[in-house]
C-alpha cells in the first residue's frame, strides 16, 4: 500500500487534501505538537476521521514535542482521546510514552526522533513503532540501506520547508530565546541574516540568510523512491493555507498514480478518483526556489541565501521605468498579480500589478524597480481565484445493476471493497416496459445521477430482461434509498486498523551513551534509554539544567563553504578551519567542519556576550 500524506493545519485544509486526492492525513491536537500555532479540537479531529474513512483514508494525530513528568499523564489522556475520536495513529517525538499506557493505535516515529541510520531505526522497530519518519537529509542509497535491514514503514518528506538541521538536533532557537523547536515553538533562527567572517575577522558573506534553505521538490524522484522502498510520501506544512494543500495535493497525487500505473503490484492506499478543476503547480504556492536537497548526494544551490521569503516564478527583466509605468520585458502578468524582486542593495521588495498594457506595467510601488532588474511573480491571482472558488470532489466508483429475481426485482450496488447494497423494488409499482429498450435509457440515466455524493457510477447493468417501466421520480427515489444503504453498509463494515500497545523492550540502543541532544525531559524517557543500555549523562536542553555556552546546538549536512564556493576538498580553497556567523544582535556563531564526514556544526559562544 502506497500513501500519499498531506498536512491539515485545520480541519478545513484536512478534507481538502482528502477531496484532492491524499490517502492520509497529519494533524495536531489541542496540545504538544510540533507546530504549537496548528493545534486542533479533538472533536474536529474526529469529524475529519470521520470524513476521511469514507474513502478509507487515515488521519494521523501529533504528539510529537517532548514531555516534562508534569505533562506525561495530560498527553497520555490526549493520546487516548484521540484514538476515542477516530485517530488512526500517533506520532510521537518523547520516548517517556512508550512507558505509558498507551491505546491500541500505530505509533509513528517523527522525524524529530533524528532517523538518520539504519541502526536507528531498527532500534525504533524493535521498540514497537510500525512507521518510522525518515530525516531529510538522507540519500537515496541510505534510504536503500535502511530499508535493506528493516521492515518497517518507511515515510519520507518530498515537498516543502527544510530544516537545516537534523531533526530533533536543533538547539539555536531554544539557546539564544527561549523557544524550542523540540516543545513546538521555534523562533526560525535559521531564517535570519548573517555576516560570515573568517578567524581573522575578514568577511566573507554580508548580511546573509546563510543558514536557509530552499524548499524540497521530489516530484522527479517518486519512482526512485518507491523502488527503494518508500512507502508513505510526505507534504510538509502544517502552518499553509487551504489552497497551499489543495495545490499540492493534487499535484502529488498526479505523480504517484502515474508511478503506481508502472509498478502493477503496488497500489494506492485509500479509494476514490478525486476531480480537480484547476491545473495543479506546486511553483505557484508559496516557496524558496526548489531543491532535491541531499537525495542524490552534495550538490550546490540549496540554500536561499538572498530571501527567506517567496520570491515566485520569473517573469521577466526590468527594460525600462516611466511616468507611465514599468516596461518588464519577457513575462505575462495581469491586474492583482503581486511580483517580487531584489532591488539594488540585495533587499527583497514586492509590490502589486494595477494594470497593464502589453509590456507596460503599473504597479502600486515602483521604489527600486531598475533597468536589468529581475521580477518574479509571487502571487497569481488568477490562479489563486481558481484554487479559492473551484470544484474539487472524490467520488468512488460502485457497480449497479437492475435484476430480475425470484422474488422480483432488485436494485443492486456493490463497492470496490465488496460490500453490496440491495434495494427491493415493489412490485406494485412496476409496469411491463411502455416501449422495447427506452425504459433501460431511463434507467441507466437515472442510476448514472451519483452527483453530490461521493459516489460515480462505474458499471450499470440492466440484467432483468426488458427493464420494466416506473415513473422516474420512484426510479430516482429508489436510486437514492440505494445510496443510503449502500453508505450504511459501508460504514458498518469499516474497521479502524488496531494494534496492540508495545511491549516493554531491552533491546541495545544503538549509542551506549547520550547528552542533552537525546532530548530527555522525563523521568519515563531516562527509564527508557537505561532499560536500553544507554547512560544519559544530561537532561534535554529544555530542562533549564544545561548550559548551552560553548556547546554545539546545530549540525547539517548543510555546508555554508561548499555553497560559496570555498570548498577545501572541491574548490583547492583553504583548509577548512573555523568560520564565524555574526547575526544582527553582534552574537556569534562558530562554525566548524567535519570535511571526512562532510558536515558543518554551528556551536554557542563561551561567554554571556555571545551566548546572548
Amino acid at each position: 500500500m502506497v500513501e500519499l500524506l498531506a498536512p491539515a493545519k485545520d480541519a478545513e485544509a484536512g478534507r481538502a487534501a482528502i477531496l484532492c486526492g491524499a490517502d492520509a492525513v497529519y494533524v495536531g491536537g489541542p496540545r504538544f505538537g510540533a507546530r504549537a500555532r496548528a493545534g486542533n479540537p479533538v472533536e474536529a479531529i474526529g469529524a475529519l476521521a470521520e470524513f476521511a474513512h469514507v474513502y478509507r483514508a487515515r488521519v494521523y494525530a501529533a504528539i510529537n514535542t517532548i514531555l516534562t513528568d508534569a505533562e506525561l499523564a495530560e498527553a497520555v489522556d490526549l493520546a487516548w482521546a484521540l484514538y476515542r475520536a477516530g485517530a488512526d495513529g500517533l506520532i510521537v517525538q518523547d520516548m517517556g510514552l512508550l512507558e505509558c499506557d498507551l491505546p491500541p493505535v500505530r505509533l509513528i516515529a517523527s522525524t524529530q526522533t533524528h532517523n538518520m541510520s539504519a541502526e536507528k531505526v531498527l532500534f525504533l522497530e524493535r521498540a514497537g513503532f510500525r512507521r518510522v519518519i525518515l530525516g531529510r537529509e538522507l540519500a537515496l542509497g541510505e534510504i536503500r540501506c535502511i530499508r535493506a535491514a528493516t521492515s518497517v514503514e518507511l515515510e519520507c518528506f518530498v515537498h516543502g520547508a527544510l530544516c537545516v538541521c537534523h531533526s530533533g538536533q536543533c538547539f539555536l532557537s531554544y539557546a539564544i530565546g527561549g523557544r524550542s523547536g523540540n516543545r513546538g515553538d521555534c523562533a526560525q533562527p535559521c531564517r535570519r541574516q548573517y555576516t560570515l567572517e573568517d578567524g581573522e575577522g575578514r568577511i566573507l558573506a554580508r548580511d546573509r540568510h546563510l543558514l536557509s534553505l530552499k524548499d524540497l521538490n521530489l516530484t522527479p524522484d517518486i519512482g526512485a523512491l518507491l523502488d527503494a522502498g518508500v512507502r508513505s510520501f510526505k507534504i510538509e506544512g502544517r502552518l499553509k493555507d487551504t489552497g497551499y494543500v489543495k495545490n499540492v495535493v493534487s499535484h502529488y497525487r498526479r505523480v504517484v498514480d502515474a508511478e503506481l500505473a508502472r509498478r502493477p503490484g503496488l497500489r494506492r492506499a485509500s479509494l476514490g478518483e478525486s476531480e480537480v478543476d484547476f491545473e495543479p503547480d506546486p511553483a505557484k504556492s508559496f516557496n524558496r526556489g526548489f531543491t532535491p536537497y541531499f537525495l542524490h548526494g552534495r550538490r550546490r544551490g540549496i540554500g536561499s541565501f538572498e530571501t527567506p521569503k517567496s520570491v515566485g516564478a520569473e517573469v521577466g527583466v526590468v527594460k525600462a521605468v516611466g511616468a507611465r509605468g514599468v516596461v518588464i520585458e519577457g513575462g505575462v502578468l495581469r491586474p492583482g498579480d503581486g511580483i517580487a524582486f531584489l532591488d539594488g542593495g540585495g533587499n527583497l521588495r514586492g509590490t502589486r500589478v494595477e494594470g497593464v498594457e502589453g509590456e507596460r506595467v503599473r504597479v502600486a510601488d515602483a521604489r527600486g524597480l531598475s533597468p536589468r532588474v529581475v521580477v518574479h511573480r509571487n502571487l497569481d491571482r488568477e490562479f489563486e481565484n481558481r484554487l479559492a472558488s473551484g470544484r474539487v470532489a472524490r467520488r468512488i466508483a460502485i457497480d449497479v445493476a437492475l435484476r430480475r429475481e425470484r422474488a422480483g426485482v432488485l436494485l443492486e450496488a456493490r463497492d470496490p471493497e465488496g460490500i453490496v447494497a440491495r434495494v427491493d423494488l415493489p412490485a406494485g409499482e412496476l409496469e411491463a416496459a411502455r416501449g422495447a429498450g427506452q425504459m433501460a435509457g431511463v434507467w441507466r440515466r437515472q442510476l448514472a445521477k451519483l452527483g453530490g455524493t461521493e459516489f460515480r457510477e462505474g458499471t450499470i447493468e440492466i440484467a432483468c430482461g426488458e427493464a420494466p417501466f416506473a415513473p422516474v421520480g420512484k426510479v430516482a427515489a429508489w436510486r437514492r434509498e440505494l445510496v443510503e444503504k449502500l453508505r450504511a453498509a459501508r460504514s458498518a463494515r469499516f474497521t479502524r486498523a488496531e494494534v496492540a500497545p508495545p511491549k516493554r523492550t531491552d533491546h541495545p540502543y544503538p549509542e551506549r551513551e547520550v547528552g542533552f541532544e537525546a532530548n530527555v525531559l522525563n523521568a519515563k524517557a531516562r527509564a527508557f534509554y537505561e532499560r536500553h543500555g544507554v547512560r544519559v549523562t544530561e537532561p534535554a536542553a529544555e530542562s533549564g539544567k544545561v548550559d548551552l555556552r560553548g556547546r554545539r546546538v546545530m549540525t547539517t549536512r548543510h555546508c555554508i563553504r561548499h555553497e560559496l564556493g570555498i570548498c577545501p576538498r572541491e574548490d583547492g580553497g583553504q583548509k577548512a578551519a573555523d568560520l564565524w556567523l555574526v547575526d544582527d544582535r553582534g552574537r556569534r556563531f562558530r562554525l566548524t567542519f567535519d570535511c571526512a564526514g562532510c558536515h558543518m556544526e554551528v556551536w554557542m559562544g563561551t561567554d554571556q556576550g555571545d551566548a546572548g
